[in-house]
């Protein structure tokens, strides 16, 4: 089996159910067993979490989406990203 996309073989497989053998679907489902363990799998030390869920209820988001928030925001602050910048002469919409 070559290393196409997981969602793309669960897809096929579900498509030709009678078809496809067990030992394929079990390691299919396997493959997508662990993309989803793995998919969040960033721990913090005790309290690095314990300010991160804070951090998280104050500004309304997912854990996951704060951390995407912080990381973003560090590296436009240390220029490894772009910042996105508003044009002066631009329109807005009443946002600046």
């Amino acid at each position: 089996m070559t290393n196409p996309d997981t969602a793309a073989l669960l897809e096929d497989a579900a498509d030709r159910i009678a078809d496809i053998s067990r030992p394929d679907l079990q390691i299919m489902l396997r493959r997508a067993a662990l993309r989803l363990r793995n998919a969040a799998a960033v721990s913090m030390d005790d309290d690095v979490e314990e300010v991160l869920r804070d951090v998280a209820g104050e500004l309304g988001m997912t854990r996951n989406d704060t951390i995407r928030y912080i990381v973003r925001e560090w590296m436009e602050k240390n220029t490894y990203l772009p910042v996105n910048l508003l044009d002066e002469d631009g329109d807005v919409g009443g946002n600046a």
